[in-house]
């Protein structure tokens, strides 16, 4: 059988080898980052925990949000993080590594009716105990997430919210720092009950020196990012209420 040597088929010939090439390439490449790309993950979430604590390096600037370098990051979390502890139906178990669990997956679980596991973190700094849970919700266009620091009065010593796809200045500004400062002092109990805080517009609060009202100043533009960050914050202290229980007051 005779050979094509015309020049389409050395053209065809050399692409299909390229695509090959390339492919191999590609797939080279993800194997290689794919340990660089975890540790970053862990060194997020590490900031993000630190970050809901008030462990920073933020300067005097309202606005900016600075955390701790990926350098130290792991030393410093060790260091303020005293338990992680993971919640499993009545149970409570400490896991060193409760920081890594999937949020998104375990409120899957529970919709599905299966098994769980909440992770809570117990930090200290200068003497006070900060209790950190984390949040995941559903913004305007896609998901948003975060982690609310509580003391054992239910007062909010801090948090931390970022979102995968918020409209640039309006629902995104979530992860500004001026906005996530408002949270500082509110509480989420109304009375004796768990009621957790809103993002509402026309509080009369703008500068949110109303710490009993259950309520931060919304973000123009972007209620519906609002509604679900208050969501998010509402639907995780409802899990997490028999848990704060047991730290209440304590």
């Amino acid at each position: 059988m005779a050979i094509s040597t015309d020049k389409n088929s050395y053209t065809v010939i050399f692409a299909a080898v390229m695509v090959v090439v390339v492919g191999s390439i590609l797939a080279f490449l993800a194997s290689a980052l794919r340990p660089n790309i975890k540790e970053n993950e862990r060194f997020e979430k590490q900031q993000n925990i630190l970050y809901a604590m008030g462990v920073n390096e933020n300067g005097d600037d309202a606005g900016s949000v600075n955390f701790i370098p990926t350098d130290v990051v792991e030393d410093e979390f060790a260091s303020y993080i005293k338990e992680q502890l993971v919640i499993q139906g009545d149970q409570i178990t400490q896991d060193d590594e409760a920081y890594l669990i999937d949020l998104k997956k375990q409120l899957a679980n529970i919709k599905k009716g299966e098994d769980y596991k909440l992770p809570v973190f117990i930090g200290e700094k200068d003497g006070k105990k900060f209790y950190i849970i984390p949040m995941y919700g559903k913004g305007l266009w896609d998901a948003i997430w975060g982690f609310i620091a509580l003391d054992n009065t239910m007062t909010v010593q801090g948090v931390y919210f970022d979102h995968k796809g918020e409209t640039p200045g309006l629902g995104a500004n979530i992860k500004m720092r001026y906005f996530m400062d408002d949270f500082k002092g509110e509480t989420i109990l109304k009375g004796t009950q768990y009621a957790g805080i809103d993002v509402a517009k026309g509080n009369n609060d703008p500068l949110n020196n109303t710490k009993d009202d259950n309520e931060v100043d919304a973000l123009a533009g972007a209620t519906i990012t609002g509604n679900g960050v208050s969501a998010m914050i509402r639907e995780t202290v409802k899990l997490y209420k028999p848990y704060l229980e047991t730290i209440r007051a304590k």
